[in-house]
């Protein structure tokens, strides 16, 4: 049996590795909207780390061990937003539809939309070359996308079928990422999840011999 005075100092290493990971996790958020303000105003190739820095109150240094080029910063939510789309799609609980996962995901994110989601699709919107970039990093989320899709529905993973599904369910998210304000959510939302659901079914149907 271990003593109190063991217990109370695991203790104190738990309460202290807590407040590093929320330190560490604070940092990033302030370096990451920092460049994100940056990269919107003045444009990503005019920003540099050491301006970074400066806004987000750290050192040159400290922006470096978070974050390896501007680039990562750039896309730090974007690649954050689809490996967290991809774990769930990939843990789905049984009979759980890839749409209704999606669904799932999409609401909550949009619950979750802030200041720095905004500054994020401004920093897209006036910097053609970090949209290139994008569209591309879109391209390999869109091909796991259609693996997926595929071993839901039982078709091949490089069938026409998956990859027009999955690239549909791409423009989908980025339509309602891009203009929250110009439509109602929750409507936007369930209309694309329809869209979507019909599609999948109607591509199933059809590969059915």
């Amino acid at each position: 049996m271990q003593s109190a005075t063991m217990l109370d100092a695991m203790d104190r290493v738990t309460t202290g590795d807590g407040l590093r990971e929320r330190g560490k996790a604070k940092r990033r958020a302030a370096i990451t909207q920092a460049a994100f303000e940056l990269f919107a105003g003045q444009g990503y190739d005019a920003t540099t780390i050491a301006e970074i820095a400066t806004a987000a109150e750290v050192s040159p240094r400290t922006v470096t061990l978070y974050f390896r080029s501007k680039q990562d910063i750039a896309f730090a939510t974007f690649d954050a937003s689809v490996l967290n789309l991809t774990e769930i799609l990939r843990g789905r609980a049984p009979g759980e539809s890839v749409v209704q996962a999606l669904e799932g995901w999409l609401r909550e994110e949009m619950a979750c939309h802030d200041e720095t989601d905004h500054l994020e699709l401004r920093m897209f919107e006036v910097n053609p070359e970090l949209r290139a970039v994008r569209t591309a990093r879109m391209a390999a989320a869109i091909k796991e996308g259609a693996h997926i899709i595929a071993e839901d529905t039982g078709q091949p993973p490089d069938g026409i079928g998956p990859r027009l599904a999955a690239a549909a369910a791409a423009a989908v998210v980025t339509e309602i990422f891009e203009h929250p304000k110009e439509t109602d959510r929750d409507q936007a939302i369930s209309t694309a999840m329809t869209f979507l659901t019909g599609g999948i079914e109607a591509m199933t149907a059809s590969a059915r011999p």
